[in-house]
């Protein structure tokens, strides 16, 4: 069975390379904060010091990085992907970036003989526990086939969307749609509750009408427990990235920009520690003229 570095172990990475090792494959792992790996350590991974040596020591490297420059230290920088001179040849980030950062740093890899995979996966750390995560990924589509083995213990839905560089946009594009989502459910539990029907009883319709779905079920369940589980939620920048990418293409998102907006209200307010329906509500709290009803 093939040994696989994963490049990054915080909370989404933990769950993603812990599952890689439920399903019996070997793991050389590496984080700048050596910490964050020490879970995965005492689980059979091995820790190497560089990116570079991750490669040397693995037949795949799989990454799941914080922001832009990450991705590109850990492909270009000193000691990164490209400086390797054995080992593995393909790699596969999972990070939630823009897609020209993507692009640019694939194209120097692929030049230098590597094979590189644009991912996205869908869902927060508990979902990447658990493996269920959805998996957007771009590229070489005979890759996407010969990977499937390794992607089968992460993800419960695996897609192939396009080029690479499309999966960053996919990324974007449901964070997008998730925090229209979000600001329009709680607006609207909200006005109708100055008009007299509480939470619970939304919560009723919704799941009753052709609106129900997973989503607004889990937004309902939050919105009505008032129970915010505090975490740094990601939405905000991924919808910065897809706007950014709208400004580019020249394409209005009137309903998405007001969204980042309602995002940015809560940054401003000290109400942005939250997941996002905890975000959504509080911003809406705020508006209201509503006490803080958080709940422990």
């Amino acid at each position: 069975m093939k040994t696989i570095g994963f490049i990054g172990t915080g909370g989404m990475g933990n769950g993603m390379a812990a599952n890689l090792i439920k399903a019996g494959y070997s793991l050389v792992v590496n984080d700048l904060r050596r910490e964050q790996a020490q879970q995965l350590e005492s689980k059979g991974a091995k820790f190497a010091a560089s990116p570079r040596a991750v490669a040397e020591a693995c037949d795949i490297v799989l990454s799941m990085l914080p922001n832009n420059a990450a991705v590109t230290a850990v492909a270009l920088g000193e000691n990164g992907l490209s400086s390797a001179t054995s080992g593995a040849k393909l790699w596969i980030d999972f990070s939630s970036i823009d897609k020209d950062t993507i692009v640019a740093a694939g194209s120097q890899l692929i030049a230098k003989g590597w094979a590189v995979v644009d991912a996205s996966a869908g869902g927060v750390e508990e979902v990447a526990a658990a493996g269920e995560l959805a998996l957007w990924l771009s590229g070489s589509k005979q890759v996407f086939d010969d990977v499937q083995p390794i992607l089968k213990p992460m993800g419960k839905s695996i897609l192939h969307v396009g080029e690479l560089g499309s999966a960053k946009l996919v990324k974007n594009a449901m964070a997008m749609l998730a925090a229209v989502q979000h600001m329009s459910v709680v607006e609207i539990c909200s006005w109708l509750g100055k008009g007299g029907v509480d939470a619970q009883a939304f919560q009723s319709i919704l799941r009753n009408s052709q609106q129900d779905s997973v989503a607004t079920r889990r937004i309902m369940e939050i919105v009505v427990s008032h129970k915010f589980k505090p975490r740094k939620s990601w939405m905000p920048k991924d919808v910065g990235f897809g706007l950014d990418m709208a400004r580019t293409m020249e394409v209005p998102m009137p309903f998405v920009s007001l969204a980042e907006q309602m995002f940015a209200i809560a940054q401003a307010t000290g109400r942005d520690g939250y997941e996002a329906t905890g975000i959504a509500c509080e911003v809406y709290d705020l508006l209201y003229g509503r006490q803080k009803q958080v709940k422990d």
